[in-house]
């Protein structure tokens, strides 16, 4: 057994065929836990990249790549398989086949696109998704570098294959990836036309070369059976909390404390199974108390903190300080952690914040959070800083903006809190975020929104929670609130008003365009924007499928009790005019639901 540290290109820039064992599951990836922060990790890879050729300048884009952070993606474990010489070599994918498949849908996503915008860098994608079609042997399906189980054959062939539609794999977990990866290339790419190129080459070093993972080949005397089981085995490692309890019973026994009542008052609480539990936090998953040691020490030391030094971090914090203190530190900032954070209702101010904050991902920003739920704000305050929080956040969301500076910006946040008085926290948040002027940072206004709702096709760039959960939030202020019950129920699912299908479907493009190509894809951009979108019971959803208009519209009416059905049911005719029309409706209610700066 060998592991070494590759590359992405290096993996696939020879003929080469990983082929999917049939004792490992399906393409199971999904868009919310591995596809979305894959994306994040390689957009922001690239935007760093842009950065450090500003700095080094023309003619050093090896040095740019270099001073660009790699992110490592995990290992990939694989075992080469006997071939002749005019054969493509094979390996056996034993550990990692997600991975692989996923990174080769994002590579051909990103080749489509570059090819479609007649960019460099499509011809380089190409012999990453590609092998030579010399080498074949009459197979065509050789030419794929990855090859998945039987089940998942058919899809990957049409989502990898320009010239194949992929419409009929549509539920196909494989073909939502590819699609996922071509409307995110897309859409950054467009993001400035004049630097479209240079923007696609970022976006190839990104990829290629600052995405690292680390190949472990299997000598071929070795079992694939056994070492996938074994690989696959968990193990019982010392947790960084075991580390830090271990670290303040010893040091309260040598100063002479009773080490058995701290435990059992302070350390006791953190031991049950809740808080051993592992949970997902980006694509990794860490047991919950780890976590939370984490989010403390970083809102303590107001610094970055890496999860592999927890321990080490504490044990520095707690030198001058009684241990006493930090252990009842950590017990009363955990109870808060637990109660307010992980457990609170949704149909609550704060559990709405909460609710909204979990789909969207945000982590980064829990060290804030505690420090504002552990201070004691008077309940107005509070709640005026989550409604900044969140409307910072949101807003971003929605037009896109990345996320890659969230770290330090929240860090910055957590100084500017330090030494300023509790019922002055408000202000200094919303200031704090009204003087961010860098892209990175910038707070979108109303205009930013605006074009945002109307233009981009949020379903396909959004995880379906976080449109969800937009939706949600313009239907509650749609309702008055002398109704009953003003909250959403979190169950409903997005429906297209304009079928996805409506090709098939009995609505017809306007006879008045002169374009028909044209017309298509401004019409497949626009069923895809928040007017065409919105909420429906799954039994509602079904019903309505496919349906002409004048029956979904009856429908609607009939069994729907939304407010966000007023906009849709009230038009004789649903287009693309009424579709852009209710955007800019809804984007005017979004700006009251997450306001900007100057309105809270």
């Amino acid at each position: 057994m060998k592991a070494e540290t590759t590359q992405l290109h290096q993996l696939f820039q020879h003929d080469v065929r990983y082929l999917i064992p049939t004792f490992q599951r399906p393409y199971v990836w999904t868009q919310r836990n591995q596809w979305d922060p894959l994306w994040e990790d390689v957009r922001g890879t690239a935007e760093r990249y842009l950065e450090e050729q500003e700095v080094t300048g023309p003619g050093n884009d090896g040095v740019a790549s270099d001073r660009t952070p790699a992110h490592f993606l995990g290992a990939v474990v694989i075992q080469q398989q006997q071939t002749m010489p005019y054969e493509i070599p094979r390996w056996l994918v034993i550990d990692g086949q997600q991975r692989l498949t996923t990174l080769q849908l994002l590579l051909d996503a990103a080749q489509e696109v570059t090819e479609s915008l007649e960019l460099s860098p499509a011809m380089w994608l190409s012999k990453l998704v590609l092998n030579d079609k010399d080498k074949l042997n009459g197979q065509q399906d050789h030419i794929f570098k990855v090859w998945p189980t039987l089940m998942d054959q058919d899809a990957f062939r049409h989502a990898m294959h320009n010239g194949l539609p992929s419409g009929e794999y549509e539920k196909s977990n494989i073909v939502k990836a590819h699609e996922f990866f071509k409307t995110q290339v897309r859409e950054w790419l467009n993001r400035n036309s004049v630097d479209q190129e240079r923007r696609a080459l970022a976006l190839l070093v990104a990829i290629t070369q600052r995405m690292n993972l680390v190949v472990i080949h299997l000598d071929k005397d070795e079992s694939p059976h056994i070492i996938f089981e074994t690989l696959n085995a968990r193990g019982t490692a010392l947790l960084q909390a075991d580390l830090v309890k271990n670290f303040i019973l010893h040091e309260a026994s040598a100063h002479g404390q009773d080490a058995t009542a701290l435990h059992n008052a302070y350390i006791k609480k953190l031991e049950d199974q809740w808080w051993r539990k592992e949970v997902a936090q980006g694509r990794l998953s860490r047991p919950r108390v780890d976590i939370f040691l984490n989010y403390w020490i970083v809102m303590r030391k107001m610094d970055e903190v890496p999860a592999t030094d927890v321990f080490r971090t504490v044990r520095e914090y707690a030198g001058g300080r009684s241990v006493v203190s930090v252990a009842t530190d950590i017990a009363n900032i955990a109870d808060i952690y637990r109660s307010k954070i992980e457990e609170n209702r949704k149909n609550s101010t704060l559990g709405r914040f909460l609710y909204r904050w979990r789909v969207m991902q945000m982590g980064v920003i829990t060290p804030v959070l505690m420090r504002l739920l552990s201070d004691n704000l008077d309940k107005e305050t509070e709640h005026r800083c989550l409604q900044i929080i969140e409307s910072y956040l949101v807003r971003r969301m929605i037009c896109k903006m990345t996320a890659k500076d969230y770290n330090n910006l929240f860090l910055s946040l957590l100084q500017q809190l330090n030494d300023r008085k509790k019922d002055e926290y408000d202000e200094v948040i919303r200031h704090f975020f009204m003087e961010q002027n860098a892209d990175a940072r910038l707070w979108p206004d109303d205009r930013q929104l605006e074009e945002a709702l109307v233009n981009k096709p949020l379903f396909r760039l959004l995880t379906r929670g976080r449109l969800r959960f937009v939706l949600e939030g313009i239907e509650e202020k749609l309702r008055d609130p002398r109704t009953e019950e003003i909250w959403v129920p979190k169950n409903l699912t997005i429906e297209h008003v304009m079928p996805q299908g409506w090709r098939d479907a009995d609505w017809p493009l306007s006879e008045d365009m002169d374009d028909p190509a044209e017309a298509e894809a401004q019409r497949e951009q626009l069923i895809h924007t928040v007017g065409n979108l919105t909420l429906a019971t799954k039994r509602l959803n079904s019903t309505l499928s496919n349906a002409p208009w004048n029956e979904k519209r009856g429908t609607i009416n009939k069994y729907s009790i939304l407010r966000l059905k007023e906009s849709i049911t009230s038009e004789d005719v649903w287009n693309e005019d009424a579709i852009k029309e209710r955007s800019r409706y809804l984007a005017k209610i979004a700006a009251e639901v997450w306001p900007h700066a100057d309105r809270i």
